[in-house]
């Protein structure tokens, strides 16, 4: 990385800072976290979804094209989504 992207990029630790907090929902022994962001005055779906297997932990991210009005709709939908991929791929998700 160059001292010109050093000088205005924000580091690892600001950006952790920064980052809400979600509390997760757990279904079927995975655990979803809605992450809703903020997109041209809307916010898109999107969030992680996440196992536990042995001493890791397997993450599946995925970004929907769907843009909703409100955050709290955002993340409901996200949830919805996430169940239905659950059901429909199970651990093939990682």
């Amino acid at each position: 990385m160059g001292w010109f992207s050093k000088l205005f990029s924000r580091s690892d630790a600001s950006r952790k800072a920064s980052a809400p907090t979600v509390t997760p929902t757990e279904y079927k022994g995975y655990l979803i976290y809605p992450e809703a962001t903020p997109e041209n005055g809307q916010y898109r779906v999107c969030g992680r979804i996440c196992k536990q297997q042995g001493e890791e932990t397997l993450t599946h991210q995925f970004i929907r094209s769907d843009l909703l009005g409100n955050q709290e709709d955002a993340n409901s939908l996200m949830l919805v989504k996430a169940k239905m991929m659950i059901d429909q791929n199970g651990d093939r998700l990682f």
